[in-house]
């Protein structure tokens, strides 16, 4: 009998709800922390003088450590059992809250931020291991129905409540409002969560330590490298240096997962074209889910001046949108073949990302939103169709391992969507920037004609910055014109963002269209 057997028979029919409760509060905390944090990016960035460039790994470095971890949770659970490795987790992400509100650089808020990653990287597979198993068979697609609304719905909500507390406090308590409910779980977890399953083999608890080592130095090594590439130079010694390091553990964990005998990450699913093609669009997915959540709100608020809860609340109609849709999409995931929910979804969110690539600082709230709830509904769909197509795809001796493997892959490609998005947007800045910079000359009509209409107004109040250029153009006027073009600038590059991430999702049909070839090897 296995442990969750055991306390069902412990507590009785009532055990699957009690045990649902408990591992999805946990979920729905960490869940929440991931978005969080990004409508209070501009104050962080004020308080500590971050750059985007820096800032983004706020998020960045949240998602790469969750990409990591979760690869842990087989080794975790059998190492450790439930109850351990679900407090464990919890503990870990009470002590990186308590180390963001105490934080007193920006360097100490994202190490705070990479241990909040960690344990939602171990909770959030637990949560889905726990409920596969305390529901029978024939109630599976319900419990995942569970998971899912718990999983979409709290990042919808994140952004509202952190907008509250940074508007109304400190942007230091979004990271403390989450510590109390964190208590709740874990007292549940305590009373109801089982512990180690002291039937498995002592091979199978073995921990695949080179293979983790590798991946976490690879990750870190391409994220610093984009990261800093802006800042430092593509073609400087260190960013060589740091893309030649993640080349080399590359490879190096290829080849040792490859051929360990119990790997982290069982790379030969990959061997499947229509699982592969499945993995391809879930990469493109977990960029557009997280690069989307990361950029709305700087736009909104860097670029519209709205405030962090008017941000959040941009948001929160589309979480609701994508709660609301998920369980309908995976009613027609079991009706319909997998790559036509995908594709249509893949359509809707690159359809949105294209208007959103439109919006200036004069476009209306509802419209906004509007837009953004297109996209989450394209979102409802492609997730359940796409893990289902992926699923089936596989033989049944490589389901658990082809799971792990398309999460991981989703996760990867939101560290990175993030990462590249900030990097794109500062490019675009400097690029849009330079580029009406040479407008601004003597012989471009609109130029000249309002560099004397600002003389004028000069003249008429004082000019404070002194005597006029040997142009004829005081310096406070070429100030004024500088603040606008570098504010015009930022937006086109918010824009461009829009716009890549919309032609991301459209290239994805191409994998997608993939996925009605092949079968199971």
């Amino acid at each position: 009998m296995s442990p969750i057997e055991a306390y069902t028979v412990r507590f009785g029919a009532w055990y699957k709800w009690f045990a649902t409760v408990t591992v999805m509060t946990g979920t729905i905390v960490t869940t929440a922390a991931s978005t969080m944090v990004n409508v209070a990016l501009p104050d962080i960035m004020g308080a500590f003088g971050l750059g985007q460039d820096q800032a983004q790994w706020l998020s960045t470095g949240f998602l790469a450590a969750m990409t990591a971890t979760m690869l842990l949770t087989a080794w975790a659970l059998g190492r450790f059992g439930y109850r351990l490795s679900f407090l464990g987790a919890l503990a870990l992400f009470i002590v990186g809250s308590v180390a963001g509100a105490a934080s007193s650089s920006g360097t100490e808020v994202i190490l705070a931020r990479v241990l909040q990653g960690m344990a939602s990287g171990l909770i959030q597979p637990v949560a889905m291991v726990v409920l596969s198993q305390v529901f029978p068979r024939e109630q599976r697609g319900r419990a995942m129905g569970i998971y899912l609304i718990g999983v979409v719905l709290a990042p919808a909500l994140g952004p509202t409540l952190g907008g509250y507390l940074v508007d109304e406090y400190n942007w230091r308590d979004v990271f403390l409002a989450l510590i109390p409910v964190c208590l709740v779980p874990m007292a549940a977890a305590a009373a109801f969560l089982p512990g180690r399953d002291t039937r498995q083999e002592s091979a199978a608890l073995r921990f695949d330590g080179f293979g983790f080592l590798f991946l976490a130095i690879f990750l870190v090594c391409l994220l610093s490298a984009l990261s800093n590439g802006q800042r430092e130079g593509w073609n400087s010694d260190l960013i060589l240096s740091l893309f030649a390091l993640t080349l080399a553990f590359g490879v190096s964990f290829v080849a040792w997962e490859l051929t360990y005998r119990i790997p982290l990450l069982n790379l030969r699913v990959f061997a499947n074209v229509r699982f592969t093609a499945s993995c391809l669009v879930a990469f493109v997915l977990g960029a557009g889910i997280y690069g989307s959540t990361y950029i709305v709100p700087l736009f909104v608020q860097l670029v519209q001046g709205y405030t962090p809860t008017r941000s959040g609340l941009l948001l929160m109609p589309a979480g609701f949108a994508l709660a609301l849709v998920s369980p309908l999409a995976g009613h027609l995931g079991d009706r319909l073949p997998p790559w036509l929910p995908v594709m249509f979804g893949l359509m809707l969110f690159g359809l949105s990302n294209g208007l959103c690539s439109g919006a200036d600082v004069d476009t209306p709230f509802w419209s906004l939103a509007g837009w953004i709830v297109l996209g989450r509904i394209g979102l409802g769909l492609i997730t359940p169709s796409l893990n289902a197509g992926a699923l089936r795809a596989l033989p049944s001796e490589l389901l658990a391992q082809g799971s792990g493997t398309i999460n991981f892959v989703r996760q990867l490609g939101g560290a990175m969507g993030v990462n590249l998005l900030s990097v794109l947007i500062d490019r675009r800045t400097i690029f849009h920037g330079d580029a009406l910079a040479l407008a601004m000359t003597p012989a471009t009509s609109a130029a000249s004609a309002t560099v004397q209409q600002l003389s004028r107004l000069l003249e008429h109040w004082g000019n404070p910055f002194g005597t006029r250029l040997p142009s004829g153009a005081p310096p406070a006027a070429m100030a004024y014109l500088e603040t606008v073009l570098a504010a015009k600038a930022q937006l086109f590059a918010y824009q461009d963002g829009f716009l890549i991430v919309a032609v991301m999702f459209f290239i994805a049909l191409l994998p997608a269209m993939l996925m009605r070839r092949g079968r199971p090897v």
